[in-house]
């Protein structure tokens, strides 16, 4: 099983298991042993899926506007927790490969694994959705069609992406590629940073 295998499968689960009471506020029961790379992929797509959700009820158009802000301040906090878990996954890719000898013309990649995972996970999630479009019986043919084509590229794009994870891990591992993390260092969330936070006149 390839990595981005363990991915998929693991993304699927987390979705399945959202969607069985297919409600943001459902305590998350993740079935792996904690610190692993399993217990992190489910927590990330976990974190993902509710945050689909927050997404969906907030444009919801008679929302009303103090329940508005309160989701507004979920979604920052989602957003926080699933950045400060991507680091934590390339974190395990760089304890992981910290021996690897890297080759004297190694490139850096444009962006780390955990961050093209973090695509990985989002795309399961629009491939569930979208499936879920093709699936209805309450439409019209050109819109079961139109989901249908979007569908199919979505999987493509899956089969694209989970190759090209593969083989920068790959990379890694032989050398040919190094990485760098770099923490995203948000502005908006540090009152040191941000000046409506520090009173800036």
């Amino acid at each position: 099983m390839t990595f981005t295998d363990l991915c998929n499968k693991i993304f699927v689960e987390s979705i399945r298991d959202y969607h069985i009471t297919d409600n943001v506020d459902t305590p998350i029961a993740n079935p792996y042993e904690v610190k692993t790379i399993e217990y992190y992929l489910y927590l990330k797509n976990w974190i993902d899926t509710v945050q689909w959700h927050f997404e969906d009820i907030i444009r919801d158009p008679n929302i009303d506007p103090v329940a508005a802000l309160t989701l507004k301040r979920r979604i920052d906090k989602s957003n926080q927790d699933r950045t400060d878990l991507v680091e934590l996954i390339d974190s395990y890719f760089l304890d992981k490969y910290k021996d690897v000898k890297i080759l004297s013309n190694a490139t850096i990649n444009t962006e780390s694994p955990a961050w093209a995972v973090d695509r990985l996970s989002i795309l399961a999630l629009k491939i569930y959705h979208m499936r879920q479009e093709v699936e209805r019986a309450d439409t019209t043919p050109e819109h079961h069609a139109q989901c249908e084509t979007k569908l199919n590229i979505l999987l493509e794009q899956q089969k694209d992406l989970s190759t090209a994870i593969n083989q920068l891990i790959e990379d890694i591992e032989a050398g040919r590629k190094y990485m760098k993390v770099y923490k995203q260092m948000k502005m908006y969330n540090d009152p040191s940073l941000n000046p409506v936070l520090y009173g800036k006149k």
